[in-house]
């Protein structure tokens, strides 16, 4: 857990020096290791907390890119040690950044209001005129979907399961979204209100709103080129490539 302290005059003035900006530079905060060469064309506002950059990634192609923040507008956001961010069109705002993270050539990724990350969501299933809906979320199984959708003649029952989901869907609510630790993500356009897990890797993806991805080191998830997700949950070690579109949908583990 990093401890944070404010910038010294001399990092503002070498900061500024590198053409970043901040609306008010008392609200950036650094870890201590923070080296400010490795923050290059960036403008802050809100809370801004910053990690150290000792990390080289090492690209494809022999390409070697040091850790750090480049070309990037930053809003309420904390990022962690040994994150490389580069190239940010439009802007990161109201995110919790893990550590060595690869973000870059990204549209916008933003929490926008109080949001449940897809949880919540009630799909219809067996039948489009609705009446057996299922509320997707993290911890859904299979027998709980099966339940949801096929005991409507135990009303006290399902009621209480409908319950037990909404006391969860508001334990994970927030004004702020997460990035888990060692994310990569390239070349991707619109996310909003996604929590992603650790060791996901987003691919081109074109649009992400709405959802949670529960990636993490031993089960990563990988979503590819022109997927488009609204309204979702997707489950550990799955695979969404080649231009998907989904939306209202609960993807298992190690589907693809």
């Amino acid at each position: 857990m990093n401890i944070y302290r404010k910038l010294r005059p001399e990092e503002v003035r070498t900061l500024e020096s590198h053409m970043c900006s901040a609306a008010d530079w008392d609200l950036v905060e650094v870890a201590e290791g923070f080296d400010p060469r490795h923050v290059r064309y960036a403008r802050f506002s809100g809370s801004i907390r910053i990690g150290a950059f000792n990390r080289i990634f090492d690209l494809p192609g022999g390409m070697r890119k040091h850790s750090g923040i480049y070309y990037a507008t930053l809003h309420n956001v904390t990022v962690g040690d040994d994150c490389c961010i580069e190239n940010v069109k439009n802007y990161i705002a109201n995110y919790s950044i893990g550590s060595g993270c690869f973000i870059e050539n990204v549209d916008l990724i933003m929490t926008d209001g109080i949001s449940s990350f897809g949880n919540g969501v009630e799909v219809a299933v067996m039948s489009e005129a609705g009446g057996r809906e299922v509320a997707i979320f993290d911890r859904l199984t299979a027998q709980m979907a099966y339940v949801l959708a096929l005991y409507r003649h135990r009303p006290k029952l399902i009621a209480s399961i409908k319950e037990m989901i909404g006391r969860y869907v508001q334990s994970v609510s927030s004004e702020t979204g997460f990035i888990g630790s060692d994310v990569t993500i390239v070349d991707t356009g619109y996310i909003k209100n996604v929590r992603i897990g650790d060791c996901c890797k987003i691919e081109g993806a074109a649009r992400l709103k709405n959802g949670t991805i529960n990636s993490n080191a031993y089960a990563p998830v990988h979503i590819g080129v022109n997927v488009i997700g609204d309204d979702f949950i997707v489950s550990s070690g799955s695979s969404i490539e080649d231009g998907v579109t989904f939306s209202r949908c609960f993807v298992g583990q190690a589907c693809k």
